[in-house]
């Protein structure tokens, strides 16, 4: 059964020669000497695809008795731990803890919910909606509703659902009816319907949803963009952007995001790790092809520049190569 978390453009993927009870072992002895032997645990976590990791975590409970993921946080801190413990997480869970930190305490991280929630597939919310049940004894969207509102809610709630279309059929027809509809709703109205927009930009498959804006490009002498730019404000506003974003290039919207995560004065790690793991088997490759482009630069040197230690290291080795 594939798995909905790994593409063909990762830059992680099976070991070959690969022994799950052998690597377990080698990871008890890194944690378990005096000081622990980051170079090997950065060696095995980063050359295996997250299927094998879940399978030394298996080996290594049943030989220690103990979870792996624990025994790695008591031993690292700091951004090595955190990047570690997100590569021995299952994607889905993964996502589930990245949405509930994202939603708890103060303030609510509306970045990292839309760039999670505008990304993801429907097959993939569905998992990531069971792990954060699973997890948390919550569900998903109620903690969303509590934590969001307005069209904001309603947008996010719709992707939470999982109910996009994922053929890559494409109907002609549909994406001419589909333009003149937000077109009415937007661009052509006093006052937007911003429930027509929810609908159609959270509802239909990604192919679907370019030629729609294309056929929308025609009808307005607009881009959708910047007919969203002019119609919407604030977070919903922000959430539709990053689904057409998406649908246009998927690989460039992350390339932009981990741009963000990298520059200025601090380094965003909640967003960059949660980028470089989680596309680490879809599309890393793309990405880094998509960063080179925007922004003159490789991937790979932006990290460099901009990490140290050990946790550069291993985000380098996520990365894969320099471009």
């Amino acid at each position: 059964m594939a798995s909905v978390w790994v593409g063909s453009r990762g830059t992680i993927r099976d070991y070959t020669d690969f022994s799950a009870s052998r690597d377990a072992e080698a990871v008890r002895k890194a944690i378990r000497g005096i000081g622990t032997d980051e170079k090997t645990l950065i060696n095995i976590f980063t050359e295996r695809s997250n299927a094998q990791r879940q399978l030394i975590a298996k080996e290594y409970r049943a030989a220690a008795g103990k979870d792996m993921k624990d025994d790695l946080k008591s031993d690292l801190s700091g951004n090595l731990e955190h990047v570690m413990v997100a590569l021995v997480t299952p994607p889905a869970v993964f996502d589930a803890k990245q949405l509930k930190k994202s939603m708890k305490g103060s303030g609510t991280n509306e970045k990292a919910l839309i760039e999670i929630l505008a990304s993801r597939s429907s097959k993939q919310m569905k998992e990531v909606s069971e792990a954060y049940y699973t997890v948390y004894k919550r569900s998903l969207r109620d903690d969303i509703s509590s934590d969001t509102s307005g069209d904001f809610r309603k947008a996010l709630l719709t992707l939470a659902n999982g109910r996009r279309e994922e053929t890559v059929k494409v109907d002609q027809h549909l994406a001419k009816k589909e333009a003149e509809v937000l077109y009415n709703a937007g661009e052509k109205k006093w006052g937007t319907d911003e429930d027509k927009f929810t609908e159609i930009l959270c509802l239909r498959s990604m192919p679907q949803l370019k030629l729609t804006f294309d056929e929308y490009k025609n009808i307005s002498k607009k881009t959708i963009e910047e007919s969203i730019q002019g119609e919407m404000s604030g977070h919903f506003e922000d959430l539709l952007l990053a689904i057409v974003k998406c649908v246009n290039n998927t690989p460039a919207f992350f390339a932009e995001r981990l741009h963000q995560s990298l520059k200025g004065a601090g380094t965003d790690e909640f967003t960059l790790n949660r980028i470089m793991v989680s596309r680490s088997e879809i599309d890393l490759l793309d990405i880094r092809a998509e960063y080179k482009k925007l922004y003159g630069c490789s991937l790979y040197s932006a990290i460099k520049s901009d990490t140290s230690g050990d946790y550069e290291t291993t985000l380098l080795r996520i990365c894969g190569g320099d471009d």
